[in-house]
């Protein structure tokens, strides 16, 4: 949270309230200017950076600090600091205060918001030009978000806005508080709302206290924000709340009954009880925001007589939304036994040839999303050929061909597959036969043969394939990354499931490098659920594994809403807690999940990829760079499997 923070408001702020220069300037810094001035950050940093190599030392160093403001607007860090550092403190005013803002900038790039407060405020007491006196401002604004001081931040971007005269000026000045605040977080919002004096800041971090809570979604959210809306109808807030689309009064359509439907007793207790934990958990966050409280009724499936003999009691006591059940047999015996006269989500999934009953939605925290989201990560990462690597049950055979289907057809090539088996301790012979060592091993033995002496030689795997599927648990996955190092494919890149993070408490040093789908919950947690996750592991700590029930828990609230006014329109994406959540064309909420690596032993967040993404490299116990050996020219001469 503290990282995405840090570069997040600091490049939201960079790119959005640049203002160019204003100096004499040498022949062609005009263009640059311009550039500047139409957002090509990018493009003016190249052509400043190119004036300075041929500008005399004092321009050349100007200009170089013009081209390192240009980069961080772009958010490209590493160029600016790079150029940034060849450049000494200059000594005339304005070249010093253009060094000092830039110190500022990255300063609070690397988090130090007070390093960047001591030169920002002692520059805030000096006369300076308007340009500088604005980005001043805005970083010290910056540098209080990151110091958990909102109030100060929307005093200083007031305050900023008197001195702007152009609409677009003032428009921009609003929107770089707003996403400042947005990423702030919610308890340090509303509390600063409930201490502050003066109404149009407590305006402020009022809606961006229930925007950064809700994450702008949700039956909260809407009703919340037009409740501001109409509090506040001249606040300079609603510049930005008037492109929300939100409805012109509080909104009806959402259910006033839910009933949950699940097991509390009997084996599956345990899963029943963390989903209504996160399921509550987002109740009590959004049902201060609702104009009439909703009413949840949960029912024991156990206790009840069955899933269809719940949902009927459910029905007759009023519900107008139902949640549940979860167990497989339980969605199938309820599909086959009713007729949905009220709408029901249901907490796993039908068999895919099973058509759903109208009124009927399914979600689930399924395998397959996984395997297809690995297969859209990894062409998103660069790679098309793959080979994989699933146990011999019907969980691997389902996830291998979600895997396979959606790797091909965004253009991949499955080269091979091998099932192995689950228990055993040793996966050589499955490992060799994939990676085609039996085939170099016999090809050594020929020549040796033909040659009748000894030779050098060590076993070659084969080459096509750029990167493994691995479908495993992390038992499994510990033993068949190490396994697969020992035999000449630790250099390949590995895909897997969130089944690999087990969330057992063990190191896991022995899977460092595999990159895996999993629920934002778990790796990645958005602001507005940034919290839960550690208040759910403090109070119910023996529940740490059954984290991803209490995300989906929490989605099941979030997505009742959405689906009741999916009843006559499209349902909007959620970002929720196992992912983000659409609905198909089959009436199935679809997640697509985040990414993460484990990296010395723990699971790090992978950063989303960005529209021209390059491979992430798989990486040593000491978590450094593997550089893989040069690779066989020659097409490998076996034929690809096919499913």
């Amino acid at each position: 949270m503290a990282s995405t923070l840090v570069l997040l408001v600091v490049s939201l702020f960079l790119g959005a309230c640049a203002t160019p220069g204003g100096y004499a300037g040498v022949p062609g810094e005009s263009r640059a200017e311009r550039l500047a001035d139409a957002g090509d950050h990018a493009d003016a940093a190249r052509v400043y950076i190119g004036l300075a190599a041929e500008a005399s030392l004092q321009e050349r160093d100007r200009l170089t600090l013009l081209a390192v403001e240009q980069w961080l607007d772009a958010g490209d860090i590493n160029r600016a600091r790079s150029a940034f550092r060849g450049v000494p403190r200059p000594a005339t005013t304005e070249s010093r205060n253009l060094w000092d803002t830039n110190s500022a900038a990255l300063s609070l790039y690397a988090g130090e918001a007070d390093r960047a407060l001591e030169i920002l405020e002692a520059m805030s007491r000096q006369p300076l030009s308007e340009r500088r006196r604005l980005r001043v401002e805005a970083l010290r604004a910056d540098a209080w978000i990151q110091k958990g001081d909102p109030t100060r931040a929307v005093e200083l971007m007031t305050q900023r806005e008197m001195w702007l005269s152009d609409r677009r000026s003032i428009e921009r000045n609003r929107q770089r508080l707003w996403q400042g605040l947005l990423v702030s977080d919610p308890q340090e919002l509303r509390a600063a709302a409930e201490q502050a004096l003066d109404p149009e800041v407590r305006a402020w971090l009022q809606i961006s206290s229930l925007a950064a809570s809700t994450g702008q979604q949700g039956i909260g959210w809407i009703n919340g924000a037009v409740r501001w809306r109409d509090a506040n109808p001249t606040h300079p807030a609603m510049t930005i709340i008037d492109q929300l689309q939100l409805p012109d009064e509080l909104t009806l359509d959402y259910p006033r009954q839910i009933a949950l439907l699940l097991p509390l007793t009997g084996r599956w207790a345990s899963a029943g009880q963390a989903i209504q934990k996160g399921f509550l958990g987002a109740y009590f966050s959004a049902a201060s925001s609702l104009d009439d409280q909703q009413v949840v009724r949960i029912y024991d499936v156990e206790s009840e007589g069955g899933p269809s003999a719940a949902y009927e009691n459910a029905v007759a006591d009023g519900a107008e939304f139902v949640i549940g059940p979860l167990l497989p047999k339980s969605v199938i015996d309820l599909a086959n036994d009713i007729l949905v006269p009220v709408p029901i989500l249901t907490l796993n999934y039908l068999p895919e040839d099973s058509l759903a009953p109208p009124g009927l939605y399914q979600f689930a925290l399924a395998p397959e999303d996984e395997a297809r989201s690995a297969a859209e990560r990894a062409i998103g990462d660069g790679y098309t050929r793959a080979v994989a690597l699933v146990p011999s049950n019907d969980w691997g055979k389902r996830v291998l061909e979600s895997f396979a289907s959606e790797f091909e057809a965004l253009g991949g090539t499955l080269l091979d597959y091998r099932l192995y088996t689950t228990g055993v301790q040793d996966f050589s012979n499955t490992i060799e036969d994939l990676m085609a060592l039996s085939g170099s091993v016999r090809r050594y033995q020929r020549l040796r043969a033909n040659i009748g002496g000894p030779l050098q030689f060590d076993p070659r795997r084969r080459q096509d394939s750029e990167f493994i599927f691995l479908g495993a648990d992390a038992p499994a996955g510990r033993l068949l990354k190490s396994q697969l190092k020992f035999h000449y494919s630790g250099d390949l890149p590995v895909y897997s499931t969130s089944s690999i993070n087990a969330l057992d408490g063990r190191s896991n040093s022995d899977l460092n490098g595999i990159m895996f789908a999993d629920t934002p919950w778990i790796v990645a947690p958005q602001p507005w659920i940034d919290t839960l996750p550690g208040l759910y592991n403090e109070y119910w700590p023996g529940e740490r594994r059954l984290g991803r029930l209490h995300a989906m828990g929490y989605d099941a609230y979030q997505l009742i809403a959405a689906l009741y006014t999916a009843q006559t329109g499209v349902m909007q994406e959620i970002d929720g807690a196992t992912g983000k959540l659409y609905l198909d064309s089959d009436g199935r909420v679809r997640r697509k999940l985040a990414w993460a690596q484990f990296q010395r032993g723990e699971a790090v967040a992978l950063p989303d990829l960005e529209p021209a993404g390059g491979p992430i490299r798989d990486i040593s116990d000491q978590a450094e760079v593997l550089v893989p050996d040069v690779a066989d020219d020659e097409a490998w001469p076996e034929p690809t499997r096919e499913l």
